[in-house]
């Protein structure tokens, strides 16, 4: 089955993270994990991360179960799929902003074709013709145009991302068919839907992290970071760090190291982030 995703894309990329990295990632503290250097907020994403953890347990992984339970397999591939197709049309988008035209070209071939002969996309005719899927969104292309990831931020409901992929975040969110509805209640059952039909493709991956993460919010932060690096340098990441950029974290010992990625000032506990 064809990875989906709106909020999708991140959560089959985490599962693939995890499954990728090192086994002795479970067993790192806080502070010698590889991503601490980009989490000058710890604190407060922590807080975040409760809040978002709560929300879950008590809301969305309950509803995303009994979903499951009553929604067949088949019809819950169908609704990623079509959900799915939107997403192409966006990564066509991305892929062209970022000069990969021959993957862009694929993409517009893969909404072409299950848009016609795919029931508008509920049937994901293009991958089994080989028209392979290559998921670009914006924050990707900021990336490729040498903006630094930045501080990593959690945000409330949204969860994992980064300065930069926050930034990005509103126009990633915006590739929905809800965005061709003006009908309010319409708008609102899609997107529900589409978070529903998310988590609950995510329910055995979420078991995964629980199962083998010490220190969840560490595990899943370092999974995050590794996993937008590799999907920005398309997996031939280079040695040196991100490319400085405005969005780029301090250098440890440079102005500004002792918890400011660059000119971004750290959110307040009064205030909290924002969310796309």
């Amino acid at each position: 089955m064809r990875r989906t995703r709106a909020g999708t894309v991140f959560a089959a990329a985490l599962l693939v993270a995890l499954l990728s990295l090192d086994g002795c990632s479970t067993t790192r503290t806080a502070r010698s994990a590889p991503g601490q250097r980009l989490d000058p907020w710890e604190n407060w994403n922590r807080k975040v991360f409760a809040f978002n953890e709560g929300l879950d347990e008590k809301v969305l992984k309950p509803v995303a179960t009994a979903y499951t339970e009553v929604v067949p397999q088949p019809v819950r591939n169908g609704v990623g799929n079509f959900f799915g197709n939107v997403l192409d049309a966006w990564s066509a988008v991305n892929n062209m902003l970022q000069g990969k035209f021959a993957a862009g070209f694929d993409d517009m071939m893969r909404v072409g074709t299950n848009t016609v002969f795919g029931l508008f996309g509920v049937v994901d005719v293009a991958s089994e013709m080989g028209l392979d899927h290559h998921y670009e969104d914006f924050g990707q292309t900021l990336g490729r145009w040498g903006i630094g990831a930045g501080a990593y931020l959690v945000i409330p409901v949204f969860g994992p991302s980064s300065v930069r992929d926050a930034v990005a975040l509103p126009l990633d969110r915006a590739a929905s068919p809800a965005l061709l509805i003006n009908n309010g209640s319409t708008q609102a059952g899609i997107i529900t839907l589409q978070i529903i039909n998310t988590r609950a493709s995510l329910l055995g991956a979420s078991r995964v992290i629980d199962d083998i993460s010490l220190d969840k919010y560490t595990f899943i932060r370092d999974a995050y970071l590794q996993r937008r690096r590799s999907l920005v340098f398309d997996g031939d990441v280079p040695e040196t760090p991100d490319p400085e950029g405005p969005l780029a974290p301090p250098r440890e010992g440079a102005p500004g190291a002792d918890g400011a990625a660059g000119a971004v000032s750290p959110p307040s506990a009064a205030s909290g982030p924002s969310s796309n």
